[in-house]
């Protein structure tokens, strides 16, 4: 902004060399001002931009409001969980406060827009090929350790999960890591979801427990169509580890290690029951993998749609375009890049 002292002076100016018979245009653009400027200077020195009283727009929030974000994102179930979890919760109760960006930046102006969890954000990975429109068509599985108070000793947690719907399918938790137990869980995830005859691709890395002959031999049992990550890279198998990762850092997880294998087995089960029928899964829409398994998503997926139209209707003003995407794609893809590569292959051949 240009101070009171040099508008004068510029005004001072243009009037010596208007009375010097100058035209009021041509002195302007010497001076680099424009006419309509100095006119409006005339009647006033001062700027009146920073005393402008402006009207505050017809979104903002009223602390009440503001209050009640962040109280709802304070409460003991919310306080693990982002903006992004606890809006379709909210949604799924009927309820609607705000947008999930709205929770952020309230929790920013408040000072409590920091990790709500125990980990940071994860980095984005790239997902692994085949596709699946339905459940049990593509599972992934994978092995991972749990600690004991015993030292130089972990259990191992076999888990297998539908890529499709996110649920997990089977899990055991042994002392020991060796394909004849993987066979094993195999058989019995496979006859509790009735794939007796069905088609099944089953995604895993490149361990000894995955390429055992004795797991090999029972997928062949099975018409299960293995699967496995590229040599040497490590995120292949992204679908399984962060189930590992989502259990390690969810507030869950015990504070020590197990004491007995009994222990360790009834706490897998127990996430289990949580990661299936409670957790709302970023990856399908923030609904329960359970949900998306048995077919349920759309129905509850609609009602969150009932929920939002309802809410832009009582306050139009704060909805500048469309309700949220809450529609599910039809299918998942492991690596949709590689059916991009072999189209784009097999067109130029």
């Amino acid at each position: 902004m240009i101070s009171p002292l040099d508008r004068r002076k510029t005004m001072a100016l243009v009037d010596e060399a208007v009375a010097a018979g100058a035209r009021r245009e041509r002195a302007c653009e010497e001076l680099e001002v424009s006419v309509r400027t100095v006119q409006r200077w005339s009647h006033s020195a001062q700027d009146g931009r920073p005393t402008a009283v402006r009207a505050a727009p017809s979104n903002t929030l009223s602390e009440a409001e503001r209050e009640q974000v962040l109280a709802i994102a304070n409460q003991p179930e919310h306080a693990s969980l982002a903006p992004h979890q606890i809006v379709p919760r909210l949604a799924d109760q009927g309820v609607y406060v705000a947008s999930e960006s709205t929770f952020y930046r309230v929790l920013k102006a408040a000072d409590q827009q920091h990790g709500r969890g125990r980990a940071k954000r994860p980095s984005q990975r790239v997902v692994t090929t085949h596709r699946a429109d339905g459940p049990n068509q593509l599972w992934c599985w994978d092995i991972t350790w749990l600690p004991t108070t015993v030292k130089g000793q972990s259990y191992y947690w076999y888990m297998m999960k539908d890529i499709y719907s996110r649920k997990l399918v089977a899990n055991e938790v042994h002392v020991s890591e060796t394909s004849e137990l993987a066979a094993r869980l195999l058989v019995s995830g496979c006859l509790r979801e009735g794939l007796a005859g069905r088609p099944l691709v089953l995604h895993s890395d490149n361990g000894s427990a995955m390429k055992g002959s004795t797991m090999l031999a029972a997928m062949q049992n099975l018409g299960v169509m293995p699967s496995f990550s590229r040599p040497r890279v490590s995120n292949d198998n992204a679908h399984a580890e962060t189930v590992f990762r989502t259990a390690k850092y969810c507030p869950l997880w015990p504070q020590k290690p197990f004491d007995t294998l009994d222990d360790a087995r009834a706490w897998v089960q127990r996430f289990v029951q949580w990661y299936n029928e409670e957790h709302r899964h970023s990856g399908i829409k923030y609904v329960t993998p359970g949900q998306r398994h048995r077919g349920e998503a759309p129905d509850v997926l609609q009602h969150r749609v009932a929920v939002y139209e309802a809410a832009r209707q009582r306050q139009p003003q704060r909805w500048s375009g469309e309700i949220r995407d809450w529609l599910l794609a039809p299918a998942v893809w492991l690596n949709p890049e590689r059916e991009v590569n072999c189209t784009e292959n097999r067109k130029a051949a």
